[in-house]
Protein backbone atom coordinates (compact mmCIF):
# COMPACT_ATOMS: atom_id res chain seq x y z
CA UNK A 1 0.00 0.00 0.00
CA UNK A 2 1.34 3.56 -0.63
CA UNK A 3 0.27 7.02 -0.74
CA UNK A 4 1.40 10.53 -2.73
CA UNK A 5 5.14 8.96 -3.30
CA UNK A 6 5.51 6.54 -0.14
CA UNK A 7 5.73 3.09 -0.12
CA UNK A 8 5.57 1.06 3.13
CA UNK A 9 8.99 -0.96 3.08
CA UNK A 10 9.63 -4.57 4.48
CA UNK A 11 10.75 -3.39 7.77
CA UNK A 12 6.92 -1.93 8.29
CA UNK A 13 7.57 1.87 8.03
CA UNK A 14 7.40 4.24 4.97
CA UNK A 15 9.88 5.32 2.56
CA UNK A 16 9.88 7.74 0.14
CA UNK A 17 9.47 6.30 -3.18
CA UNK A 18 12.25 6.53 -5.58
CA UNK A 19 10.31 8.27 -8.39
CA UNK A 20 11.36 11.63 -10.34
CA UNK A 21 10.36 14.37 -8.69
CA UNK A 22 10.16 12.51 -4.79
CA UNK A 23 11.00 15.37 -3.10
CA UNK A 24 7.96 17.05 -3.94
CA UNK A 25 5.86 13.87 -2.84
CA UNK A 26 3.57 14.65 -0.01
CA UNK A 27 4.06 13.26 3.68
CA UNK A 28 0.64 11.03 4.33
CA UNK A 29 -1.26 11.60 7.56
CA UNK A 30 -0.73 8.44 10.31
CA UNK A 31 2.92 7.48 9.30
CA UNK A 32 5.48 7.47 11.27
CA UNK A 33 8.30 6.22 9.22
CA UNK A 34 12.65 7.18 9.61
CA UNK A 35 13.81 8.69 7.18
CA UNK A 36 17.35 7.86 5.77
CA UNK A 37 19.76 10.51 4.95
CA UNK A 38 19.00 10.34 1.13
CA UNK A 39 15.31 10.84 1.78
CA UNK A 40 15.99 13.66 4.17
CA UNK A 41 18.14 15.47 1.91
CA UNK A 42 15.64 14.97 -0.63
CA UNK A 43 12.69 16.70 1.53
CA UNK A 44 14.95 19.41 2.05
CA UNK A 45 14.83 20.72 -1.36
CA UNK A 46 11.05 20.98 -1.14
CA UNK A 47 9.24 22.45 1.71
CA UNK A 48 9.44 20.64 5.27
CA UNK A 49 10.11 21.83 8.13
CA UNK A 50 12.87 19.95 9.97
CA UNK A 51 13.29 20.66 13.76
CA UNK A 52 16.26 19.31 15.40
CA UNK A 53 14.98 18.72 19.41
CA UNK A 54 18.34 18.50 20.98
CA UNK A 55 19.46 20.62 23.71
CA UNK A 56 20.99 23.85 22.57
CA UNK A 57 24.35 23.16 23.68
CA UNK A 58 24.57 19.79 21.87
CA UNK A 59 23.82 22.10 18.58
CA UNK A 60 26.54 24.64 20.08
CA UNK A 61 28.87 21.90 20.34
CA UNK A 62 28.54 19.25 17.47
CA UNK A 63 27.03 21.02 15.16
CA UNK A 64 23.72 20.91 13.23
CA UNK A 65 21.96 19.76 10.18
CA UNK A 66 21.90 22.90 7.90
CA UNK A 67 18.50 24.43 7.61
CA UNK A 68 17.28 22.79 10.64
CA UNK A 69 15.50 24.91 13.43
CA UNK A 70 16.83 24.10 17.32
CA UNK A 71 13.70 23.61 19.24
CA UNK A 72 14.55 21.51 22.16
CA UNK A 73 12.28 18.61 22.98
CA UNK A 74 11.66 19.94 26.58
CA UNK A 75 10.14 23.24 24.55
CA UNK A 76 8.19 20.90 21.66
CA UNK A 77 4.92 21.25 23.45
CA UNK A 78 4.30 25.01 24.14
CA UNK A 79 6.58 25.90 20.70
CA UNK A 80 3.90 24.03 18.70
CA UNK A 81 1.36 25.99 20.37
CA UNK A 82 2.20 29.32 20.39
CA UNK A 83 0.77 31.97 18.30
CA UNK A 84 2.64 32.39 14.77
CA UNK A 85 3.56 35.74 15.42
CA UNK A 86 5.82 34.52 18.63
CA UNK A 87 7.01 31.29 16.94
CA UNK A 88 8.14 33.31 14.01
CA UNK A 89 10.14 35.93 16.47
CA UNK A 90 11.30 33.09 18.71
CA UNK A 91 12.67 30.37 16.05
CA UNK A 92 13.48 32.64 12.98
CA UNK A 93 10.93 30.05 10.73
CA UNK A 94 7.22 29.96 10.27
CA UNK A 95 4.64 28.45 12.11
CA UNK A 96 3.52 24.69 10.58
CA UNK A 97 0.26 24.55 10.36
CA UNK A 98 -1.29 21.05 11.41
CA UNK A 99 -1.03 20.34 7.84
CA UNK A 100 2.06 21.16 7.17
CA UNK A 101 5.14 18.46 6.33
CA UNK A 102 7.62 18.74 9.35
CA UNK A 103 10.71 16.36 10.01
CA UNK A 104 11.65 15.96 13.59
CA UNK A 105 15.60 14.87 14.45
CA UNK A 106 18.34 14.51 17.49
CA UNK A 107 21.28 12.47 18.55
CA UNK A 108 20.46 9.31 17.58
CA UNK A 109 16.25 8.99 16.76
CA UNK A 110 14.78 8.31 20.44
CA UNK A 111 14.12 12.20 20.71
CA UNK A 112 13.02 12.82 17.73
CA UNK A 113 10.65 9.65 18.09
CA UNK A 114 9.12 11.56 21.37
CA UNK A 115 8.54 14.70 19.33
CA UNK A 116 7.03 12.45 16.83
CA UNK A 117 4.48 11.43 19.29
CA UNK A 118 4.18 14.49 21.03
CA UNK A 119 3.51 16.31 16.90
CA UNK A 120 0.28 13.88 16.45
CA UNK A 121 -0.90 13.78 19.60
CA UNK A 122 -1.03 17.99 19.05
CA UNK A 123 -3.00 17.22 15.77
CA UNK A 124 0.04 17.06 13.04
CA UNK A 125 -0.79 15.10 11.00
CA UNK A 126 1.78 15.14 7.97
CA UNK A 127 5.13 14.45 10.42
CA UNK A 128 8.43 12.32 10.02
CA UNK A 129 11.61 11.74 12.30
CA UNK A 130 15.07 11.26 10.77
CA UNK A 131 15.68 8.30 12.92
CA UNK A 132 19.28 8.65 12.57
CA UNK A 133 19.69 11.64 13.50
CA UNK A 134 22.43 13.97 13.60
CA UNK A 135 24.82 10.54 13.97
CA UNK A 136 23.88 9.44 10.80
CA UNK A 137 24.14 13.24 8.86
CA UNK A 138 27.80 13.34 9.90
CA UNK A 139 28.51 10.08 8.00
CA UNK A 140 27.51 11.60 4.87
CA UNK A 141 28.31 15.43 5.48
CA UNK A 142 30.69 16.99 7.77
CA UNK A 143 28.69 18.88 10.82
CA UNK A 144 28.11 22.89 10.65
CA UNK A 145 29.08 24.62 13.54
CA UNK A 146 26.62 27.18 14.72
Amino acid sequence: MSCGGWRRAASGGWRLAAAPGAASRRLCAGEAPGLSYRELKALKKAEVLHIDVRERWEIDRYGGIPAAVNIPLGELVEALQMDPMDFKEQYKQKMPSKSDPVVFSCLAGTRSKQALAVATSLGFSRVQQYAGGFEDWVKHEPPEKK
